[in-house]
């Protein structure tokens, strides 16, 4: 599936591409599923190079499992067969398609518990929670976070990693979603479309923000004074505000990261969850928005023929 930027809204067509050889320090993957982040279709990296340039026929979907069927000089030939999932370059060609290129070190063993439909839907989520809880808030046992958009594809990560840290979880989310986040482990589950949170909450060590807009600007006001702010709405990339920028941040590949991840999904300690299982012939549908029958929690995933 490649961008197709001539309607409106964007979508995606169907298409055709020779295999990529993988050059040095490259491994081949043979997808067998895709995670699906609709946004991405509005990202710089889509319609344009890493030096500027315009772009045209991006394949999305970055995060994937699948196996390696080659690799190129300077990879170990032993990697070949090997069941990986990961998370390759924004700006190369994504995992809508059978094959796609990533290196070692954006890749881990896929988690035996896990199928590759729900190792597809974990390395940007998990990922993500990752990097903006422990690298960036540095979050310890016995602070304070909340969580906006629990239920999302990033939300039950950060949700079960927090809990994990020792941290006290309160998230924002739908009534519908109450029960699920309570068992995921939040201890307290605010409904965004009856209460307002700010006059509920004070002295929150870390809010990650999943939702952005005006959720984000009346989340300064329940941070302590020492407290910090983690947003990853893409809206916020290009912003102004300073406060917003240093809070601002995107997710990279990290393999020891993923690894880690991987081991906690085998021990039974962080769980998955797929949103929806699209076929690949209606992958277009999954970006904009027309999939039904959705969950309402976790990610959607291309399944790859």
């Amino acid at each position: 599936m490649r961008f197709d930027d001539s309607v409106a809204p964007p979508g995606l067509i169907i298409g055709t591409a020779q295999v990529p050889r993988p050059g040095p320090g490259e491994m081949l993957i043979r997808v067998k599923a895709a995670g699906v982040t609709p946004t991405e279709l509005h990202w710089y990296p889509t319609t344009h190079t890493k030096d500027g340039a315009e772009r045209t026929g991006a394949i999305p979907g970055h995060e994937f499992s699948g196996i390696v069927e080659a690799v190129g000089s300077k990879v170990d030939p032993g990697q070949i067969g090997r069941e990986v999932f990961g998370l390759n370059d924004w700006y190369a060609d994504g995992a809508i398609a059978q094959y796609c290129l990533a290196t070692p070190l954006q890749v881990a063993t896929k988690p035996a518990r896990l199928t590759h439909i729900e190792a597809a839907s974990v390395p940007i989520g998990a990922l993500t929670a990752w990097q903006g809880l422990i690298d960036r808030a540095g979050l310890q046992s016995g602070q304070r976070v909340l969580v906006h958009g629990g239920a999302g594809a990033v939300g039950v990560y950060a949700i079960q990693l927090a809990r994990r840290a020792g941290a006290s979880v309160i998230t924002t989310a739908s009534q519908r979603s109450f029960e699920f986040l309570m068992g995921l482990g939040a201890d307290e589950v605010i409904d965004y479309h009856t209460e307002r949170f700010e006059q509920r909450l004070h002295a929150i060590d870390v809010v990650f923000d999943c939702v952005g807009g005006n959720t984000l600007q009346r989340s300064w006001d329940v941070l302590k004074p020492d407290g910090r702010m983690i947003t990853i709405v893409s809206e916020n990339e290009n912003t102004v505000d300073v406060r917003v920028k240093q809070a601002f941040f995107i997710v990279e590949p990290n393999q020891a990261e993923l690894a880690e991840a991987g081991r906690l999904f085998d021990a039974g300690e962080l769980r998955c969850f797929v949103d929806a299982v699209v076929p690949f012939a209606e992958a277009s549908d999954a970006y904009c928005g027309k999939v039904k029958g959705r969950l309402g929690r976790g990610k959607m995933v291309v399944a790859i023929p």
